[in-house]
């Protein structure tokens, strides 16, 4: 079994400035640089023949190059039940269009339909029993986050283990938007 997404990673350049919003929040994983991405579809732990079937999939998917905003921050999840907190991603037609492409691959390889609703993020730290005054504090601090656009020519399907440190990541194809 491997665990797999498919993301637009975020340039070194904007994960950066986000890296400098990171702190203020005790109980708080902050993500590496190599960790922020944008998931398009998270797939699970899926089985060898079936992530060699969505890699043929995903190959299929055609798009142009786009551009992407980053925009706000929030927190997924309520009272103690807080676990992490995002940058927003401005919502687009390509990138929607680019999610409902990954989720048709994932169902023609066999992988079970998404139930959730797409919402574009860049998650920034996962929390553990965090203030809820905290991250309350940290929102308004960073509510007005915006920055510059940046363009998108590919999207990948990476793999995540997972270790004492937290969850680790891996390009295991990349797929050109041309």
């Amino acid at each position: 079994m491997i665990r797999l997404f498919a993301a637009v990673p975020v340039p070194d350049e904007i994960g950066m400035g986000l890296m400098a919003r990171q702190g203020g929040i005790e109980g708080a994983s902050w993500r590496p640089l190599d960790a922020l991405h944008i998931t398009l579809r998270f797939f699970g732990d899926i089985r060898e023949d079936v992530a060699r079937d969505l890699d043929a999939e995903l190959v299929q998917i055609n798009g142009r190059p786009f551009s992407l905003t980053i925009s706000g921050a929030g927190s997924f999840g309520e009272g103690t039940d807080l676990h992490a907190v995002w940058a927003g991603v401005v919502e687009s037609t390509p990138l929607v269009r680019l999610a409902k492409a990954c989720e048709s691959a994932a169902r023609r390889a066999g992988i079970k339909p998404e139930t959730r609703i797409y919402r574009p993020h860049v998650t920034l730290a996962y929390l553990r029993r965090a203030s809820g005054l905290d991250v309350a504090h940290w929102i308004q601090a960073n509510n007005l986050l915006r920055v510059p656009a940046f363009r998108v020519s590919s999207f990948g399907l990476y793999s995540s283990w997972r270790t004492d440190e937290g969850s680790h990541y891996r390009l295991e194809a990349e797929y050109p938007l041309t």
